[in-house]
This record gives structure tokens, C-alpha cells and sequence, in this order.
């Protein structure tokens, strides 16, 4: 990873996450790293606002590696997607999928990132907020979409960068990479801050 002199020693840095997108977005910002998974338990306790969940999940994340690591930097996300005070995680089922965008269809609804990153026993921990406008889609589209993308992997049901997303999504407030999964601009700076 290559930010000038002040970060040519920079520890190496592990990629908690099996998403693609997460990879790519780092591969993209020239950020060298290795992919490493554990299991976690990704249950929240009630009561928690989108922004404190997806925190309390990549922290919850980060945590399975505190004993492992030395002098890594430990990355860990977790993307929320909420509208009407509700909860979008992953959808269960294909018609659950589709349910999911059905709600999302012709509304406003915010996407959280939350990130974590490990460092010397210290927990790094911030998020981001995007705000996402869909047109009304037909259910046609939106069960066209499922059935090929089978976005069961994704919070919300869907991926920005998918067809769904190039034909749907009006305008975004706030970051696209957070939506896509990991807000680079921010894990950017709070890496430097690292240093």
C-alpha cells in the first residue's frame, strides 16, 4: 500500500470479509491486503439504531481476531440497510428477496456501513450514511432481477452495481462505496490516522 512516505511501512492489512466488492474496492484504492475469514454470530441486541448495529456487528467481527494478530491491521464491515424504521439484512428466500425490493420500490432508504479496524488491541470503530432514492419499480423487473442475480448474499437485496441498481436508482445523498459496501473515502483517512 503506497500513500507516500509517511505510510511506506504501513502493517499489513487483513480483509475480514468474503464480499467481492469489499476486495474490489480495495484493489481499486491500491490498498495490498489478504482475505482471512472466521464465523460470527451476526445477532444484535434489540433496541440498537441502523448505526449502532452495524458497528456492534463489525466490532463483533474484529473481535474473533483479537488474539490472533499482532502487528496486523484487522478490517472488518457490516452494511445495513433500513427504511421506515425497519431492518433490511439479508433476505432468506428468493420471494423474501423480492418482498424486500417491493418495499424499496418508489422510496427513500439509507444504507449504514459500519467498519472496524483492529489495530494494537485498539478498536477503531465509524460508519457512513447514504441515502438511496428508487423509482417505482414493475415486479416484473424486480423479480427479473432476483431470479438472475440472486442477491441472497446482499443486506437489502440488491447490489448497487448490478442491473437493478443501473436501472433503478435515481440519485444517492452520501457515498456510493458505502453503498456498495465500504465507505473508502473514510476507511482511507482513518488508516492514515493510523500511522
Amino acid at each position: 500500500m503506497d500513500y507516500g512516505q509517511n505510510m511506506s511501512n504501513f502493517p499489513q492489512i487483513i480483509l475480514a470479509s468474503k464480499s467481492p466488492r469489499r476486495q474490489e474496492l480495495l484493489k481499486l484504492m491500491d490498498i495490498d491486503f489478504r482475505v482471512v475469514l472466521k464465523e460470527v454470530d451476526e445477532s444484535y441486541p434489540d433496541g440498537l439504531t441502523p448505526a449502532e448495529i452495524a458497528l456492534y456487528i463489525a466490532a463483533k467481527k474484529a473481535e474473533a481476531f483479537d488474539e490472533d494478530i499482532t502487528d496486523e491491521v484487522v478490517l472488518t464491515a457490516d452494511t445495513i440497510v433500513a427504511i421506515d424504521g425497519l431492518i433490511l439484512g439479508k433476505p432468506e428466500s428468493t420471494e423474501h428477496a423480492i418482498e424486500m425490493l417491493q418495499r424499496l420500490s418508489g422510496k427513500v432508504h439509507e444504507v449504514y456501513t459500519g467498519v472496524c479496524l483492529l489495530y494494537k488491541g485498539e478498536y477503531n470503530k465509524f460508519y457512513d450514511r447514504s441515502e438511496v432514492f428508487f423509482r417505482k419499480l414493475t415486479d416484473e423487473e424486480i423479480r427479473s432481477y432476483v431470479e438472475e442475480y440472486q442477491p441472497m448474499d446482499k443486506a437489502g437485496s440488491y447490489g448497487i452495481q448490478q442491473r437493478i441498481g443501473l436501472i433503478g436508482i435515481e440519485r444517492i445523498n452520501g457515498s456510493y462505496t458505502n453503498v456498495v459496501g465500504l465507505p473508502t473515502e473514510k476507511v482511507y483517512q482513518q488508516l492514515k490516522r493510523l500511522v
